[in-house]
């Protein structure tokens, strides 16, 4: 049993953690803890119970999800509108930010061009396109792990007349992998907002706009339902990126203590 603990802790406590807050959440909408409270605050204890047209209850969601997704299907054509706006987005932040990032981490007069636009980006207000939101992460990983290539390699390939090309390919290239990985789980985040606030405020399809549409019309239950999609994705994607980022570790030289 303790080597099973061992093996799965972490999916254990956090489920674990999930299952107590999803029970401490339906009991504020339930009223339970209200019901509890009541001997001794009286009146006030109602405070502890949450309206439905305010906020939901996981049992409701899932009730609400299980129409959208497999009775009515409703949530599909927006989950698809999402998801393509998504993979493109991502994908052209990758086109875009990777060779950015080392170039401007390799070529310091470029990166004395570029560094302007990066930091204006980082301090531009969110409502962007999917691209220049999940763009910056990945172009600032790919500029810090140039920085971070062990100099000695460098001149050892120097030494052996090795161009640019070779330099990026053998060297600068697989040492930026963790940090493209790191930037990459950042982009998936600041790509979900961008899904998000982009279609609430510019589209009429989307998981974006179904949250705009459902809040407007008081359905708490499928707000929701689009939030959680939204998550749920998230969380997936990271877990993908964080696993490839473990098969990367193999690569990296051990340190001696």
């Amino acid at each position: 049993m303790r080597r099973f603990y061992l093996a799965h802790e972490r999916a254990i406590l956090g489920g674990t953690a999930v299952a107590a807050f999803l029970f401490l959440w339906e009991g504020f909408e339930r009223g339970w803890w209200a019901e509890l409270l009541q001997p001794l605050l009286g009146p006030q204890a109602m405070r502890f119970q949450l309206k439905p047209i305010f906020i939901s209850s996981p049992t409701r969601i899932a009730r609400a999800a299980f129409d959208m997704f497999f009775v009515t299907g409703t949530i599909w054509k927006d989950l698809g509108w999402s998801s393509l706006e998504f993979t493109l987005g991502v994908a052209l932040a990758f086109i875009i930010g990777i060779p950015l990032g080392l170039a401007a981490g390799w070529y310091h007069r470029f990166a004395y061009a570029v560094e302007p636009f990066l930091t204006a980006l980082n301090a531009t207000p969110r409502v962007l396109i999917i691209v220049l939101l999940a763009v910056l992460p990945i172009a600032i990983g790919a500029l810090a792990a140039v920085r971070t290539v062990d100099a000695r390699l460098v001149r050892v390939a120097r030494s052996f007349s090795a161009g640019d090309a070779l330099l990026f390919r053998s060297i600068i290239l697989p040492s930026a992998v963790p940090f493209l990985l790191a930037g990459a789980r950042l982009a998936v985040g600041r790509g979900m907002i961008g899904i998000v606030v982009g279609e609430i405020y510019g589209s009429a399809a989307g998981i974006g706009a179904m949250i705009n549409q459902a809040g407007s019309r008081f359905e708490t239950d499928k707000v929701f339902v689009g939030v959680l999609t939204i998550a749920a994705a998230g969380v997936a994607l990271v877990e993908l990126i964080r696993r490839i980022e473990r098969r990367v570790e193999v690569w990296r030289p051990q340190v001696a203590a």
